[in-house]
């Protein structure tokens, strides 16, 4: 009951949005929403919100930035939302045929408070969300867990965390775990119902012991190896989508896990930008120091 998906705001040269309405096939029909939806496996999540566009909308658009990182929860199912800015490029508005949307549209500011909007939507533009009172719709169906799966989507929150000091926070993988041995960023995973900045403070304390803050949304990228090896002792095509945040640790004190033993961190530490470039670093944790000090080469 998750599934990540990608979302882009658009406005045009008279500051309008452009908005799409749920269909009689979605989920919350006659409901308005920024356009977007879910990402397929192994896509990146800036593309699926340029497929999506034209999808709903006949739009060619790019990416112009990244917005927001939030989740929720909808009949128990939990969506985690990226959302960025996008602009277009060619394309002609019209409505999408045949899909779980029926009109797009652009629509002014003033317009919004009379429209009926997915709850995120209004959050994105400074409006109180409406909570969902209706039943789920026929067509909603729940699926029972796979107790042997060997496809999965996940989505995850990582910190870029340093200290007063211009030190960067990095957690070891633990064996067992793809990538073992490596340097990474402190986070993971988040919990059903959990927002990602939430998910993040958490594995913060229990991977490291560090109360943080966060302060923006640096990055969102993904990685898809087609046979992770992991804990449950066979290969899964897994398709992993990571949200970067930058995080502030003002009090820092000795790194240390906290969590319980068997977890997929073995232990973390404090680096400065060149001790950490020495170190095999993830993907993630190589940006991560080329942020922090800019030129600076990492071993990867």
């Amino acid at each position: 009951m998750r599934r990540v998906a990608a979302y882009g705001v658009c406005r045009d040269g008279d500051g309008r949005v452009l908005l799409v309405r749920g269909s009689a096939t979605a989920d919350l029909p006659g409901v308005w929403q920024v356009p977007g939806g879910g990402i397929d496996h192994g896509e990146h999540p800036a593309d699926a919100a340029v497929r999506e566009f034209a999808e709903e909308t006949g739009l060619a658009v790019a990416v112009t930035g990244l917005r927001a990182a939030v989740s929720d929860v909808l009949w128990g199912r939990h969506t985690d939302r990226l959302i960025y800015d996008v602009a277009v490029r060619g394309g002609t508005l019209r409505d999408e045929p045949d899909g779980t949307t029926d009109r797009a549209a652009w629509i002014a500011p003033a317009r919004l408070p009379e429209l009926v909007l997915m709850p995120f939507t209004a959050e994105l533009f400074g409006l109180p969300p409406e909570p969902v009172t209706t039943p789920p719709p026929a067509h909603f169906r729940p699926r029972p867990a796979d107790p042997h799966p060997t496809r999965g989507q996940r989505f995850a929150a990582y910190g870029v965390a340093t200290d007063p000091a211009g030190r960067l926070l990095l957690t070891r993988i633990a064996d067992g775990y793809p990538s073992a041995g490596k340097w990474h960023l402190p986070g993971g995973g988040t919990d059903h119902g959990e927002q990602p900045v939430t998910g993040l403070l958490r594995e913060l304390a229990e991977e490291t012991d560090q109360v943080g803050q966060v302060v923006e949304l640096l990055d969102v990228s993904h990685v898809h190896n087609p046979r992770a090896m992991g804990p449950e002792g066979y290969p899964i095509d897994w398709h992993a989508v990571r949200a970067v945040f930058r995080v502030l640790v003002g009090a820092p004190t000795e790194a240390r896990v906290t969590e319980t033993a068997g977890g997929s961190t073995a232990e973390a530490g404090w680096f400065f930008p060149a001790e950490a470039a020495a170190l095999p670093l993830t993907d993630v944790a190589a940006d991560a120091v080329s942020r922090v000090a800019p030129g600076l080469g990492a071993s990867g």
